[in-house]
């Protein structure tokens, strides 16, 4: 049943949509805690040791954090694979592109599948610089995020690749949001123009929080 489920286009696109909710959960999540480093070393690193014990003393040291990356990496895998298999079907339904873009096709939605990939890699860069310290500039402080957050920003390719990728994130999170949603069902004429509201919202307040921080630091307001 799952099998015929995950084979389906249509169980593609379900998969789809759920992780899609699922990651732009865990951005606004994300976000509100990153928003704690215009508070200072002290809160923000308070932060990061909370992230290391919440759950407890129910669950042991670090296992809630182990719990939401396995979670957010399972959406991460499970989306990017539906995403590539269906854009493999697309291109088999119709192996002549088409000669012009679809009138009414937003810049968002021709480039979904270059943002995917450039978010793909910004997840790459961004866990080796700032999780594991393997490409940190400055030299990686473990338990000291604030420093470490300051040391990527205080580069210049650092804010590039960063400010880059939140760009993608935007117009990712306006066209996923909105298609899950119609793919979950929840679109309809009366609702279309509240749903397209909270997707352009929801784009411009996440790009413009994440991207506060590496100006904050340029700006010196976070030092």
């Amino acid at each position: 049943m799952a099998l015929t489920f995950w084979q389906s286009t249509l169980g593609k696109k379900i998969v789809m949509g759920v992780t899609g909710l699922i990651m732009i959960g865990y951005l606004c999540v994300h976000l509100l805690g990153n928003m704690k480093i215009f508070f200072g070393p002290e809160e923000f690193n308070g932060y990061g040791h909370w992230l290391r014990v919440m759950g407890a003393p129910v669950l042991h040291h670090q296992w809630g954090l182990w719990i939401a990356r396995i979670v957010l990496v399972a959406a991460v895998v499970l989306h990017g694979v539906s995403a590539y298999q269906l854009s493999k079907r697309d291109i088999k339904a119709r192996p002549q592109s088409y000669v012009h873009a679809k009138p009414r096709m937003s810049y968002a939605t021709r480039t979904m599948r270059w943002g995917g990939v450039i978010l793909a890699l910004f997840i790459v860069w961004h866990i080796l610089d700032l999780t594991t310290g393997t490409t940190h500039s400055g030299g990686f402080q473990e338990g000291h995020p604030y420093q470490n957050v300051v040391d990527t920003f205080s580069t210049w390719y650092g804010n590039v690749i960063y400010i880059v990728a939140m760009l993608a994130m935007g117009m990712h999170v306006q066209h996923g949001f909105w298609s899950a949603a119609q793919t979950l069902g929840a679109g309809s004429r009366t609702r279309d123009r509240a749903l397209k509201a909270t997707a352009n919202g929801l784009a411009i307040l996440l790009t413009a929080g994440f991207i506060s921080i590496p100006v904050g630091v340029m700006t010196g307001v976070v030092s």
